[in-house]
């Protein structure tokens, strides 16, 4: 019999258990091919045919319109960080960031290395406790582009509607958020995300970018960071991370059987409310590190009155099953990562603790 574990773990993070389940089904012997996925041709019909449902399941279920490519890439979102300027970064040009925590800070420092970038609302100065203001009006029609981070891990929060920048491309990291709500991609001219949190495992990067945005990119850029490349060759330029692609397709008929997207954010709201509902009747003994409005669904952060209380919490939790609680090391405290594939029974069984814990030590 298995271990029972919650698993709150940031990411890589827990994925459904059916999609897991049948992974474990079909590892050896891959749709009667006598081959595991991971040993297939990504130029074989049987491959193909995973390559293109993803492309398929995650136009449905994000209603991503015809004007929009949707490419499967490596390096993670960091890689993002650099691909996103080198290609769309004129000279002449500025891009703008909407400075909300710590990923955000890494991909402006990208994009100061390849060209003109300035930063157009922060809220470091506040310890990224909320989510920045942003005056459009401060945006200039030859900008590149703005670049936002839809959702901050570290410090819990989260962009809970999203800035009209007008005709210039509003760029997001979705990584850690994508497909947990319903979105208006047309408001995006590019979204990207590492699959390892709401998508599937490690190893994929999910790119969604608007057509137009592809033909004006910069070409004196090496051959496998330009996004033209990869929309050409529909991400088969170079071998693929098939395994992880076909996760992602797993994991997408999975959020496809659920409802959908809206169905996936009504489960989402009631986790983060279970939590939330702890941290604030708790008179104090937990204090949630985001301001109300800015609350992350995806990643709860809170502290305790000390540091021997965290670590008792901790190390209780550890012993009862609940793993990944620990905050990020940069800001300490503690995190509950609830992404899609965290059951609402997980959240539930957290805050009886939460509750049971404040009760033995206040």
């Amino acid at each position: 019999m298995s271990k029972k574990v919650y698993n709150f773990n940031a990411g890589p993070s827990a994925l459904p258990k059916s999609v897991l389940e049948t992974a474990q089904k079909e590892l050896v012997n891959f749709e009667d091919s006598g081959m595991s996925v991971m040993e297939l041709s990504h130029r074989s019909k049987t491959y193909d045919s995973v390559h293109q449902e993803a492309k398929q399941l995650l136009t449905k279920l994000l209603n991503i319109p015809d004007n929009y490519q949707i490419l499967f890439l490596q390096g993670g979102a960091s890689l993002q960080f650099s691909m996103i300027p080198m290609n769309l970064l004129k000279e002449g040009q500025k891009a703008s960031y909407l400075m909300s925590g710590s990923w955000s800070e890494k991909a402006f420092k990208e994009a100061q290395l390849i060209g003109e970038a300035s930063i157009a609302a922060s809220t470091k100065n506040e310890q990224y406790k909320s989510i920045p203001s942003f005056d459009s009006s401060t945006i200039e029609s030859t900008d590149a582009y703005v670049h936002l981070t839809s959702n901050n891990t570290i410090y819990g929060t989260q962009w809970q509607s999203f800035p009209d920048t007008k005709d210039v491309p509003l760029i997001a990291d979705m990584s850690s958020d994508i497909l947990s709500r319903p979105l208006d991609i047309e408001k995006f001219g590019l979204i990207y995300a590492g699959a390892q949190k709401n998508l599937g495992p490690s190893g994929v990067t999910v790119v969604i970018v608007r057509k137009d945005l592809l033909e004006q990119e910069n070409d004196n850029i090496p051959t496998i960071l330009r996004y033209q490349t990869h929309a050409k060759a529909d991400s088969l330029y170079h071998t693929p991370p098939t395994f992880a692609i076909y996760m992602l397709r797993n994991v997408l008929r999975w959020v496809q059987d659920q409802g959908g997207a809206l169905a996936i954010q009504e489960q989402n709201e009631k986790k983060a409310n279970l939590l939330y509902e702890a941290i604030d009747q708790s008179n104090g003994f937990y204090t949630g590190h985001a301001t109300k409005e800015s609350r992350s669904r995806m990643n709860v952060t809170f502290t305790l009155p000390n540091e021997d209380l965290t670590k008792a919490f901790l190390n209780e939790a550890a012993d009862k099953g609940f793993v990944g609680l620990g905050g990020h090391r940069s800001v300490g405290g503690c995190r509950a990562s609830i992404y899609n594939a965290v059951p609402v029974e997980a959240c539930t069984a957290l805050r009886t603790f939460m509750e049971e814990f404040q009760q033995t030590h206040s």
